[in-house]
């Protein structure tokens, strides 16, 4: 009788975590329009949340005061855009092997719903990706402040995926 072959031993929880991490944080700081907006992304295993801390220059209406509509739209577009490009990029990293992509997915076209005023605080969104295939994807955002619950936007959006390996 003939033992099972050895599997090889899991990397350190440490180690998946910092490459995970460093990943991430590559995406976000090759954006300079990401790092303007001050938007950063919390990771819990392969969920991202897209957090929007507050900042004066974000008001639209300084009379409400209220999140300007622009920036609010450039918040959960770039929440789809960052996941859709995780889990392109998932498998590779997981792997191992070198994962900074070269192009992002580009936007076909984007719908925003605006519920209510974004109020002068801290912004949440997570996306959603309803359909992935090798050139076109499409993704649903939803933002929120103080309650998940409560949305104060939402959008749809459809992506071209870029070709795997085309520079």
């Amino acid at each position: 009788m003939s033992l099972p072959p050895k599997r090889p031993r899991p990397e350190p929880v440490q180690v998946v975590k910092q490459r995970r991490d460093a990943t991430l944080e590559s995406l976000v700081q090759g954006v300079p329009y990401i790092r303007f907006l001050g938007i950063q992304f919390e990771r819990h295993g392969d969920e991202l949340t897209a957090v929007l801390p507050f900042a004066d220059k974000l008001i639209g209406n300084p009379t409400l005061p209220a999140l300007h509509g622009g920036v609010t739209a450039a918040f959960l577009e770039v929440t789809a855009i960052i996941e859709l490009t995780w889990a392109m990029i998932w498998e590779d990293m997981e792997a191992g092997v070198e994962t900074a992509p070269r192009r992002f997915p580009k936007t076909i076209d984007f719908n925003v719903d605006y519920l209510r005023s974004g109020l002068p605080r801290d912004a949440y969104a997570r996306a959603r990706v309803n359909r992935s295939g090798r050139r076109y994807a499409s993704v649903h955002v939803e933002a929120w402040q103080d309650n998940r619950a409560r949305l104060f936007a939402q959008a749809t959006g459809h992506f071209l995926m870029p070709v795997r390996g085309e520079d």
